[in-house]
């Protein structure tokens, strides 16, 4: 018979150290749902007494006086038991150090007790003050466990729950039975089969209670799973609409910026127009005369030729401005941008006499969406040029400078105005914050947006000579 219970034993720690190694894998999955702090090592010690117990009955004959290492077994049996207790407790609610504490000291207590009892005690007594400790840790565990389902219904542990009352009663009706008989047991082969069973039920149900306490976890990683398809689901459509906005922000913004230079664009394709108009004019009465030579006739229509250049040119400037076909990256000729963008703003630099000075080698580079740097820099210019139709002072400058650094290229945009006041300046990119009468405060946003997405910065300074400075850093390879 001893040979049987012993070989039980075995068996179970094996079962158990089986689940114990899935649950080290487990681990190292490094999952965002885990097992809670106290399980484990409570696995860990029911392993460790079922083994030490399986050993110990093999050479026990009295057990009035059994070995020390019943003391060692039944210890570790109630240190596994009280940590599945903080376990379900943990699941509750934060499990303070205090109470880790005074689970320590209990073992202690309890080893001490036990100890006694195994050398002045009967195997009577010894059943019954470990079966009453048990009785009501599990009563504990059935406590939490029903805390818990209140708050997160779950099957797993419903399951649980009906297992530690299982569990329980059965310790209970242990203590009944020794309390009711009136035989004294001193030998393994006295023991009534009744009781070998309950403690066999007993531990074969606190198998299962671990087992199903991995399910409890697996049911646990499949809501979060659930849940985290559900948020990327929702995250993925936020940002597509974000995309949606800020293309339409984009949008309104390229509206804003050029509908203030209407005015002059306008007057500045009205000059080629009038002297292509003159030059028909005069082509007609020369027809009209016959009086049209060929040196004359050459130089009206390479005159003419000049003026539709100069109108294409301009209308070709703005059509960048307005277009929505998405511009790929690309490493380009900043100079050649910059005088694309002069050619805009040149009427209203012009009427406000503001001199634009580029400062830029007539090979620098940068690398980005041409399309949308563009705007960045006609954002910059724009208001830069609104800053300096408040300012009396003269001369009034604009300066554009480039250079190489090792982190890439930096572009700065200063003026010589009054620059921007310090109250402003904490909250100068932030969206519809703007300051100016005109405008709809989405242009510095949209400028910041822009070069975080090239993977670089943008940030205000104040320039040298009082007036306002923005510096761009751009990556020579671009994330976009």
């Amino acid at each position: 018979m001893k040979l049987l219970i012993s070989l039980y034993f075995f068996i179970l720690a094996i079962i158990q150290a089986g689940l114990l190694l899935g649950v080290f894998f487990y681990y190292r999955a490094k999952l965002t749902v885990r097992p809670g702090q106290f399980w484990i090592p409570s696995l860990f010690f029911s392993v460790l007494a079922l083994t030490t117990f399986g050993i110990g009955i093999l050479w026990v004959e009295d057990v009035m006086n059994p070995q020390f290492n019943f003391t060692v077994s039944n210890t570790l049996f109630y240190i596994a038991a009280a940590l599945q207790a903080l376990f379900f407790s943990s699941l509750n609610r934060v499990v303070s150090k205090k109470e880790f504490i005074a689970f320590g000291i209990s073992a202690l207590i309890f080893f001490g007790t036990f100890e006694a009892m195994r050398v002045a005690g009967t195997y009577e007594s010894r059943t019954i003050f470990l079966a009453s400790i048990m009785s009501l840790l599990f009563l504990w565990q059935i406590i939490q466990l029903k805390i818990k389902r209140k708050r997160n219904p779950s099957i797993a542990l419903r399951l649980l729950q009906y297992l530690s009352f299982i569990e329980m009663a059965l310790n209970l009706y242990r203590i009944f039975f020794l309390f009711s008989s009136s035989t004294v047991i001193s030998m393994v082969s006295e023991i009534p089969q009744i009781l070998i069973l309950i403690t066999v039920g007993i531990l074969l149900i606190n198998t299962l209670s671990y087992i199903f306490t991995i399910a409890y976890w697996a049911e646990r990683i499949s809501i979060d799973n659930y849940q985290k398809r559900v948020e990327n689901t929702e995250i993925k459509s936020l940002l597509d609409e974000r995309e949606l906005l800020i293309a339409s922000l984009l949008k309104a913004n390229k509206t804003s910026v050029t509908g203030a230079l209407s005015a002059s664009i306008a007057h500045e394709l009205n000059q080629p127009l009038a002297a292509t108009s003159l030059n028909i004019q005069y082509l007609q009465k020369k027809l009209a005369d016959g009086d049209l030579s060929t040196a004359t006739q050459v130089e009206i229509l390479n005159t003419l030729m000049v003026d539709n250049q100069r109108s294409a040119s301009i209308i070709r400037s703005l059509k960048g401005i307005f277009s929505d076909k998405k511009v790929g990256v690309e490493r380009f000729i900043f100079p050649n941008l910059m005088e694309s963008i002069a050619s805009i703003l040149k009427p209203e630099l012009t009427a406000q006499k503001i001199q634009l000075k580029l400062s830029l080698d007539p090979e620098f580079r940068i690398q980005g969406n041409r399309d949308e740097l563009q705007q960045v820099m006609l954002n910059l210019v724009g208001n830069a040029i609104q800053a300096l139709n408040t300012n009396n002072q003269s001369p009034k400058i604009i300066s554009i400078k480039g250079r190489y650094i090792s982190e890439g290229t930096e572009i700065s945009v200063t003026d010589n105005g009054m620059g921007v006041p310090l109250s402003s300046q904490a909250h100068l990119f932030d969206l519809l914050t703007g300051s100016k009468s005109k405008g709809m405060g989405l242009g510095l946003w949209l400028c910041k947006h822009i070069i975080t997405r090239h993977g670089g910065k943008i940030f205000y300074q104040d320039a040298e000579n009082g007036g306002a400075q923005f510096v761009i850093r751009l990556s020579l390879k671009s994330p976009l």
